[in-house]
C-alpha cells in the first residue's frame, strides 16, 4: 500500500496540519492500494498564502525561464511514463495498454501544446499603427480542480498553462484518482520549479474544493467535473469576482446517415465505450437514419458481444472497471432506468459481467428504441451504455441532436462533406468530429450550454490564464 500522506506546498512535502486520512481504493479489486489526507482551511491557506508569494517573482519570469521548465518537465515525464500509467491504471481502473496508449501520453501532449504557444506567444505589441501598447500578463492564483477519468491529462491541460502563462497556483485532485498528481508534483520538483509556484492539497469538493473556489486570495478557478459541482464553484467564484472557467458533462450525439462508411457503427460503439465511457465528451447518443437502423442495431450488439471486460493490470484490449461503487450503483440504476422506461435492451443489462464478481465492473450495455425525452437519453450515465435513435431527416437529427442541455461534442457520419459541413455549423456544441477525424494538438475544447465556460488546449487554452492592459502614448 502507497503512502502519500503529504502535500506539496511551498517548493516541499509537507504533512497536512490536521490527520485526517482517506483511502485510495482499486476499483479492479475493491482493494485500499494508497492513503492520502484530506486537508483542512489550514492547508488550504497556507498553499494560497505560498502561491500567492511566489507570483511577484515567477509572473516577472521571462518566457525562456518558462520553456526551459517546461522542456525539463516533458524530459522527466517522457522518462518516467510507464510510472506514471500504472498509477493511473490502479488508482481509476484504466487498462494497463490503454493507460500506457492514451491516459499517460495525454501529459506529455500538452506540454508539448504548451510549449507551442509559448513559444510564439508575444507578451507586448502594438496595437495597429496606433500608440497604444497592448500587455498581456498572467491573471494571478489559480485554483485547479480536476476530475479522476482522464486525471493526468486534466492535470496537465491546467497546470502547464498556468505555469507558461506566468501564474502561480494550488492544485487539487480528485480524491478518488490523486496519485497521478502527486508523481506530477514530484516531477515538476525534479526539474526545477521554483517554490510556490507550484502547490498541491488533496480534498474532496466540500472541503478543500469550496475552500479555494472561495478563497479571497484565488484569482482564477479552472474545474473539470460535472454539471452539479460547476454551478456551486460559480456561485461561490461569483463574490470576489474570480474568473471562472468550466468543462463539466456532456451527452453527444452520433449522426450517421445512411452514407455513412461501413466502419462508422462500429467506430461509435467503440468510441462510446472507451474508457469504459467515463469520458465527458463519449458518443452515447447515437442517431441513425431509419433505412440502415435495424441494420445498425445489429452492428451494435455484435460490436458489444466482442468487447472484453477484466482487470486493470490484465494487457490486452478490454475494457477496465468503473471508478468507483458510487458510480457503479449510479450506472446500475440508470440501465434500470432504461429498462423500467421501456427501451429495448439489445444486450447488457444489470449486474456484473460473468466472472468478475469482485470490482466495480458493468455489462456492455446497448438500447435501442430510444427516444429522446428517455432518462438515458438525457442523463450523462458515464458508464459504458449506449441509446440508440432512429431519425428520418436531416432536419430531425440535428433537432434531437440540440435537444440536451449539454453541448460539448457531437459526432456526424456521412460521405457527403457538404452535409457534415452544413450539418456541423447548426450543431449546438464546442466541438464537431467527422467521420471518426480527431481533434488536432492545439485544438481547443470545451462546450456551450451546461457543457461548461471557455476552452482547454492551443491558444484558447493559453489565453484563459492571461489579462489584458492598454497602455496609451506608448510611443
Amino acid at each position: 500500500m502507497l503512502d502519500y500522506k503529504k502535500f506539496y506546498i511551498n517548493g516541499q512535502w509537507v504533512d497536512p496540519v490536521k490527520k485526517n486520512d482517506f483511502e485510495v481504493i482499486n476499483p479492479s479489486d475493491e482493494s485500499v492500494c494508497a492513503i492520502i489526507s484530506l486537508g483542512s482551511q489550514a492547508d488550504t491557506d497556507a498553499a494560497v498564502s505560498a502561491a500567492k508569494a511566489a507570483f511577484p517573482m515567477w509572473s516577472s519570469s521571462t518566457k525562456e525561464d518558462r520553456i526551459e521548465l517546461l522542456e525539463k518537465l516533458y524530459d522527466i515525464y517522457q522518462r518516467r511514463m510507464d510510472e506514471m500509467a500504472e498509477v493511473i491504471s490502479m488508482e481509476m481502473g484504466a487498462p494497463i495498454d490503454f493507460a500506457k496508449r492514451s491516459q499517460a501520453p495525454s501529459g506529455t501532449e500538452a506540454i508539448e501544446d504548451f510549449l507551442i504557444q509559448l513559444r510564439k506567444f508575444e507578451f507586448e505589441k502594438q496595437l495597429d499603427d496606433s500608440d497604444n501598447q497592448l500587455i498581456y500578463q498572467p491573471i494571478g492564483v489559480c485554483a485547479l480542480i480536476t476530475p479522476w477519468n482522464w486525471p493526468i491529462s486534466q492535470v496537465a491541460l491546467k497546470v502547464i498553462p498556468a505555469i507558461a502563462a506566468g501564474c502561480t497556483m494550488v492544485l487539487k485532485p480528485s480524491e478518488i484518482a490523486p496519485l497521478d498528481s502527486m508523481i506530477f508534483a514530484d516531477m515538476l520538483e525534479e526539474a526545477g520549479c521554483p517554490a510556490g509556484v507550484f502547490n498541491l492539497v488533496n480534498g474532496d469538493g466540500a472541503g478543500v474544493g469550496s475552500q479555494l473556489t472561495s478563497h479571497p486570495d484565488i484569482d482564477m478557478v479552472s474545474f473539470t467535473g460535472s454539471t452539479r459541482a460547476g454551478a456551486l464553484i460559480s456561485h461561490n467564484a461569483a463574490d470576489d469576482f474570480k474568473r471562472v472557467g468550466l468543462e463539466l458533462g456532456g451527452k453527444g450525439a452520433n449522426i450517421i446517415f445512411a452514407d455513412a462508411d461501413e466502419k462508422a457503427v462500429k467506430r461509435g460503439v467503440r468510441h462510446c465505450f472507451n474508457n469504459t465511457g467515463q469520458s465527458c465528451n463519449a458518443p452515447t447518443r447515437m442517431l441513425v437514419e431509419r433505412s440502415i437502423y435495424n441494420q445498425a442495431v445489429e452492428i451494435a450488439k455484435e460490436t458489444a458481444q466482442s468487447t472484453k471486460t477484466d482487470i486493470a493490470s490484465k494487457e490486452g484490449k478490454h475494457l477496465g472497471p468503473l471508478v468507483s461503487q458510487l458510480q457503479f450503483e449510479k450506472v446500475q440504476a440508470l440501465i434500470q432506468a432504461g429498462i423500467d422506461e421501456k427501451a429495448t435492451l439489445v444486450i447488457g443489462g444489470t449486474g456484473k459481467p460473468e466472472g468478475l464478481e469482485k470490482g466495480f465492473f458493468v455489462k456492455p450495455t446497448i438500447f435501442a428504441d430510444v427516444n429522446n425525452q428517455m432518462t438515458i437519453a438525457q442523463t450523462e450515465i458515464f458508464g459504458p451504455v449506449l441509446s440508440m435513435i432512429p431519425f428520418d431527416t436531416e432536419e430531425e437529427a440535428i433537432e434531437i441532436a440540440n435537444d440536451t442541455p449539454y453541448g460539448l461534442e457531437n459526432y456526424i457520419q456521412t460521405q457527403d462533406q457538404e452535409k457534415a459541413k452544413r450539418i456541423s455549423k447548426k450543431l449546438l456544441s464546442g466541438v464537431v468530429e467527422v467521420n471518426g477525424n480527431g481533434l488536432a494538438l492545439g485544438s481547443p475544447f470545451g462546450g456551450f450550454k451546461h457543457s461548461g465556460i471557455g476552452r482547454e488546449g492551443g491558444e484558447h487554452g493559453f489565453n484563459e490564464f492571461i489579462e489584458v492592459k492598454v497602455v496609451t502614448g506608448w510611443n
